[in-house]
C-alpha cells in the first residue's frame, strides 16, 4: 500500500458573470410578459399569476450575490432564459472537456507535474454532457496522457466520492497519480423561470491531483487522513432528464427534466445529517471538533452552511473557519467545496487539520479529513 497525498488543485472560471440585479431584471420581464399574456385566465382564476423576484430575496434565501456562466446573453434573454451553447462537431473538444482540461492544467502546474506523470482521469460531476464516450477519456486525449479514465455522478457529492476513489487507486498501486475533475455547467439544467430556484447555480470546473507521496514534487501537501461516504435515497432533489425521455415524448418538456427540489425539506433533513456525520467521522479518527482549523463545505446555501458549522463546532463559526465562495460563484454543485479548498488552504500551518465536505442529491454526503504536511 502506498501513501497518497493531494498535491495540487485547479480552477477554471468562466469569463462571464451575472449579478443578482441582472438576473432579477430578466426574470421580472418574463413574469410581466407571462401575466399580461394570461391576464384573462388569471382574472378567472384558472391560471395563477407569477410573482416577481428581487435581489434582496435571493441574498436572504441563499447568500448568493452573483454567478459565473458559460453564456450570459441566452440566460438574460426573457424570451429564452437558458444558456446559448451550440453543439460542437465531434472533431472538436466538448464543453465539459474544455473546462476540465483547463482546470487539470492548473492543478498539474501547482503540483509541478506534467500529464506524463498521471495514470488516470476521473470526471465527476452532477450532469455529464453525454453518455459516451466518457468525458474523462476525451480529457485524457486532450492532455496527451496514457492510462485510463472514467466518469462518475453522485450529484453535488461527486468530487468527494471521486476523491475517495482516487485515493484507493493510488494506495493500491493501480495508478501513480489521479486527476479528479469536476466540470459543472449547472446553468444548463436550471429552470430560470422558477422563482424559487432561478438564482441558484453557476458554472465552473475544478481539479484535484492525488498522487503517491514518494513521487511528490512539492514541499507541502495535504494528507488524506480518512474519507467517509454515505447515501440515503430521497426524491427531494431530482432531475429526470435522460435518454429514456424520447420514449415518452409527451413529457419531454415537463419541469422535472430540469433541476427540481423541495428546498425546505432538503434544509431540514440534510443539515443535521451532514453535521452529525462530520462529528462522527472526526470521532472515528480520534479528533474533536475544536481541533478543526477549517471546514471546506459544499457551497449550496449560506444559511445551511452556517447551521452545519454551528452544529459541528458547538458555537458559531469564526471568520475563516468555514469560508464562503457561493456569494461570488453561487452553487456550483460538486465543485463548490473544492473551490473553497483551492482558495482557502494555503494559510494553514503544517499539522493543521480540516474537513472537505460535500452533500446533496441522493441524498449523498462525502466527508474527507485532511492534514497539512511538509515533505520530509
Amino acid at each position: 500500500m502506498y501513501k497518497a497525498a493531494i498535491t495540487g488543485t485547479g480552477l477554471f472560471t468562466p469569463m462571464q458573470s451575472i449579478s443578482n440585479d441582472e438576473l432579477v431584471e430578466s426574470f421580472n420581464s418574463y413574469v410581466a410578459a407571462f401575466n399580461a399574456e394570461n391576464a384573462a385566465a388569471i382574472e378567472d382564476g384558472s391560471v395563477a399569476p407569477l410573482q416577481e423576484s428581487s435581489s434582496a430575496f435571493i441574498e436572504k434565501a441563499s447568500g448568493i450575490k452573483s454567478r459565473y456562466v458559460m453564456n450570459k446573453e441566452g440566460i438574460l434573454d426573457p424570451m429564452r432564459m437558458a444558456p446559448n451553447i451550440p453543439e460542437r462537431p465531434n472533431s472538436e473538444p466538448s464543453v465539459l472537456c474544455e473546462m476540465a482540461t483547463a482546470a487539470a492544467k492548473d492543478a498539474l502546474a501547482q503540483a509541478n507535474k506534467t500529464a506524463a506523470d498521471v495514470d488516470a482521469v476521473l470526471v465527476a460531476c452532477s450532469n455529464l454532457q453525454r453518455a459516451y464516450p466518457a468525458i474523462s477519456i476525451e480529457v485524457q486525449q486532450q492532455l496527451g496522457m496514457d492510462g485510463f479514465g472514467f466518469d462518475m455522478n453522485v450529484a453535488c457529492s461527486s468530487a468527494t466520492f471521486a476523491l475517495q476513489t482516487a485515493l484507493d487507486l493510488v494506495k493500491a498501486g493501480t495508478a501513480r497519480s489521479v486527476l479528479v475533475l469536476n466540470p459543472e455547467v449547472c446553468t444548463a439544467h436550471l429552470n430560470f423561470r422558477d422563482r424559487d430556484s432561478h438564482f441558484i447555480f453557476g458554472d465552473v470546473a475544478t481539479a484535484i491531483l492525488v498522487e503517491r507521496q514518494d513521487l511528490m514534487s512539492v514541499d507541502t501537501y495535504y494528507e488524506v487522513v480518512s474519507a467517509k461516504l454515505k447515501t440515503i435515497f430521497s426524491n427531494n432533489i431530482r432531475n429526470n432528464f435522460g435518454f429514456m425521455n424520447r420514449c415518452a415524448p409527451e413529457a419531454q418538456a415537463n419541469a422535472d427534466k430540469l433541476f427540481v427540489q423541495e428546498g425546505r425539506k432538503v434544509f431540514k433533513e440534510v443539515s443535521p445529517m451532514v453535521a452529525n456525520m462530520i462529528v462522527e467521522h472526526l470521532a472515528d479518527n480520534d479528533f474533536t471538533p475544536d481541533q478543526l482549523k477549517r471546514m471546506w463545505l459544499h457551497q449550496a446555501n449560506l444559511n445551511m452552511n452556517v447551521l452545519i458549522a454551528k452544529k459541528v463546532l458547538g458555537r458559531p463559526a469564526e471568520e475563516g473557519e468555514a469560508p464562503v465562495i457561493l456569494d461570488e460563484y453561487a452553487n456550483t454543485s460538486s465543485a463548490g467545496s473544492i473551490i473553497a479548498f483551492h482558495k482557502y488552504r494555503d494559510d494553514l500551518a503544517v499539522g493543521d487539520t480540516g474537513v472537505i465536505c460535500s452533500f446533496g442529491a441522493g441524498y449523498s454526503v462525502g466527508s474527507v479529513i485532511v492534514k497539512k504536511c511538509a515533505k520530509a
